[in-house]
């Protein structure tokens, strides 16, 4: 499975970036025509799709089980067995038109996608120095964003000229993420970071701001991942060829951006990085309450996902307050704690949904103003010792929880 002549290709850096190859291939076309199957093969309603995007969010709230499993398997393993089960969950999909096979089908999709996820956090800040992790991360999601504009143009061009069905679509990109991770798996050898981590879960007190800004982080994106698209296909009556060719230029702006958001961060730093990202979401959203027009509304949805970009400032905030060793079993702490909101906002907003649409988006608002009064809490200069402006917690060595 390993060579034992490294070429000057088997890097880290090009690891994790064809890792995100494969990723995006299969998930963003569960994302991008998820929407469309539901509502035009399963017949759902605002409610159904809360209760589906719930049940998705499950395996990332138990994303801290992540620990447990690296007590037997090693980090680069599990990523390559959770892109596995990514590509199987998203190659079955289109075989269960209706809530019981979809729920199945997504449990293992989201597994295989959470785990993966909790994983590549920790790889990415273990393998990656404080002053290259924003550049790099900034670069993955570029990397990320001209992959998921390939696979739109595919979606577009399924539907408009070749007339491929949800089931030859699903199956056939699922397929492509299982044949890239196996090809990976065998091309790479195995890197080891440079601190040993620890293999116990761990929660310190010191990490409170990160916590609290991953928590409000998983809630409010629960408004764009799930309700932003639901608002073009039921609203606007966008058809798969609509969302793809939008996805499209969502990313096309996305991966023009991506660079450049990691290099602003490196150099303008997290808490100001963070209060642009929340002001403009506050912005987006209350505009989302009271959008009329399609095309405007896609001007919001690529506003929306540029602005998520910036997110990676919280990572590069943990990975400059953090001791080295917690990376792995906090990258799973920090996936349940975003999830724990993301588990129960869709089935309750979709909820409201049926009565006010608007309402939806205005409490998302609301949650994006909670974030930027977090994020002014973040010092200029995050350290060791100097984790907040205010609150701060003294720098004890036993405050984890095993």
């Amino acid at each position: 499975m390993r060579t034992s002549k490294r070429y000057p290709w088997q890097t880290p850096k090009n690891l994790l970036m064809l890792m995100t190859i494969a990723m995006t291939v299969a998930f963003a076309t569960w994302m991008g025509i998820i929407n469309n199957f539901v509502v035009e093969e399963a017949n759902f309603t605002g409610a159904d799709i809360g209760t589906l995007q719930s049940i998705r969010e499950i395996p990332g709230f138990l994303a801290f089980t992540v620990i447990l499993v690296l007590l037997i398997v090693k980090e680069q393993l599990l990523a390559y067995l959770s892109l596995l089960f990514l590509g199987i969950g998203v190659a079955i999909t289109g075989f269960f038109p209706n809530m019981l096979g979809l729920m199945m089908a997504t449990l293992l999709m989201s597994t295989g996608f959470h785990f993966y996820e909790t994983v590549k956090q920790s790889l990415s800040l273990q393998w990656l120095s404080i002053e290259e992790a924003p550049k790099i991360l900034g670069q993955l999601i570029a990397v990320g964003s001209i992959t998921s504009l390939a696979i739109y143009g595919f979606l577009w061009l399924s539907q408009d000229f070749f007339n491929l069905s949800f089931t030859e679509i699903y199956a056939c990109t699922g397929g492509c993420c299982l044949v890239l991770t196996i090809i990976l798996a065998f091309s790479f050898p195995h890197f080891e970071g440079v601190t040993p981590q620890r293999k116990n879960l761990v929660v310190r007190k010191r990490y409170w701001l990160y916590y609290a800004l991953t928590f409000m982080g998983g809630a409010r994106r629960q408004i764009f991942v799930v309700f932003a698209g639901f608002l073009m296909v039921e609203k606007f009556s966008y058809s798969v060829a609509d969302v793809a060719a939008l996805y499209m230029i969502n990313h096309t702006f996305n991966w023009f951006f991506a660079k450049k958001i990691g290099v602003m961060i490196g150099k303008f730093g997290e808490r100001n990085a963070l209060t642009f990202e929340y002001i403009g979401l506050i912005c987006v959203f209350t505009a989302y309450a009271f959008v009329s027009d399609a095309k405007w509304a896609a001007i919001l949805y690529v506003l929306d996902h540029l602005f998520f970009s910036l997110a990676i400032a919280i990572k590069t905030y943990f990975q400059k307050i953090a001791d080295p060793a917690d990376m792995a079993s906090t990258a799973g702490v920090a996936f349940t704690i975003n999830h724990i909101a993301a588990v129960f906002i869709p089935v309750l907003f979709g909820l409201v949904w049926l009565t006010s649409p608007t309402l939806v988006f205005l409490m998302g608002s609301a949650l994006a103003t909670a974030s930027l009064l977090l994020a002014r809490n973040i010092p200029t200069n995050p350290s060791p010792g100097n984790e907040v402006v205010l609150g701060k917690v003294s720098h004890i060595i036993n405050d984890r929880i095993a």
